[in-house]
């Protein structure tokens, strides 16, 4: 029961007030249904400039136990305290939004679900890519069945990270707190094949470090072969090696009945496509990225994770963005960090 439900408002907190943390602080005060009522960060300088009848704080424990109105917690801190705070918030009653990756491990997302189940709470994992007109157009084309039987599956994820985002004493380069490129970079897209394709049986990887000796505790770079469906087969390659700027993200599929190709840096755009009786169509644009300076970005898809707290627990509508997903992208980074050759 949310503490609100009568006049259709749903009090948020975040904790966490990066990049994301911002993001999600401000589209929660954009949305007519939502009001943000309380920010946490360990660090006061993310706490400089937050308008004055929002409440800050240091902890999550302030947080919660000072605004105990609070309905929902929005989770975007470092990866590897995603369970930690998701668990807390769980036990004191909090509903969860928690950004990718859910966690940076199996078992500690089974520990985020438990206690959920437990205390009666629903869980919203931020998988904002499945969200673009391109995404959900893909979606449909493959349960159609338009392509007929899938054939083969290509996916190549070529960006930058480099000492201006690995910068000394932060949390991004910890294999205890960033995780590794797969869980903080290129999760999206391993959900995204998971989403279109099913489970995923993987049978080789393999892993390297280019650049990044000196600045990560984790590759760089790697690629893993993966089955799917009845005879699908599909690779996944990926770098953060790469010169100077983000390159794409793209997806290939290759099909009975046709061919499709969609890129541009989130998978966001249409490259090819001929597919037999259905010319390429024509789609509504996906919102510009957000910016996070010259070399980082995210997809602008967020407003929809937010939307659909609102349809959940508003309206009783199913999450479309689950804990059993997230937790499965998860396991398919696990699978691929623990069968590399690296």
């Amino acid at each position: 029961m949310l503490a609100s439900t009568q006049n259709n408002i749903i009090h948020f907190g975040v904790v966490g007030h990066g990049h994301i943390g911002k993001r999600h602080a401000h589209l929660i005060q954009q949305n007519q249904h939502c009001k943000l009522l309380g920010i946490c960060d360990n660090n006061p300088n993310q706490l400089i400039d937050i308008q004055k009848d929002i409440s800050t704080f240091d902890t999550l424990e302030k947080l919660i136990f000072s605004k105990p109105e609070i309905d929902i917690i929005s989770i975007a801190t470092p990866n590897g305290l995603h369970a930690e705070h998701a668990i807390f918030a769980l036990e004191n009653k909090k509903h969860v939004v928690i950004e990718k990756p859910m966690a940076l491990s199996s078992l500690e997302c089974d520990n985020i679900i438990n206690a959920a189940e437990k205390h009666n709470k629903k869980i919203f994992c931020v998988m904002q890519n499945r969200f673009s007109p391109t995404a959900q157009w893909l979606k449909q084309t493959i349960e159609n069945k338009h392509l007929g039987e899938i054939y083969q599956v290509i996916v190549q994820c070529y960006w930058n990270r480099d000492h201006r985002y690995y910068t000394p004493n932060h949390w991004h380069g910890t294999k205890h707190l960033d995780g590794g490129v797969l869980f903080t970079q290129f999760s999206h897209f391993i959900d995204m094949i998971y989403w279109l394709f099913g489970d995923l049986s993987l049978t080789y990887s393999a892993q390297h470090n280019f650049n990044h000796h000196s600045i990560t505790e984790f590759p760089d770079s790697g690629m893993f072969n993966f089955s799917f469906q009845k005879n699908g087969k599909g690779t996944f390659i990926y770098s953060t090696s790469l010169f100077q700027e983000n390159f794409e993200s793209s997806i290939t599929i290759i099909g009975e009945k046709g061919t499709v190709k969609v890129g541009g840096q989130y998978m966001n755009e249409i490259s090819y496509c001929n597919i037999e009786n259905h010319p390429k169509p024509v789609l509504p644009e996906s919102p510009a990225p957000n910016n996070y300076g010259a070399y980082q970005g995210s997809a602008a898809n967020h407003s929809f994770v937010f939307q659909e707290v609102i349809n959940t627990l508003l309206e009783n509508k199913p999450i479309f963005t689950t804990a059993s997903d997230g937790k499965k992208v998860v396991e398919i980074i696990e699978s691929a960090n623990l069968n590399s050759s690296y």
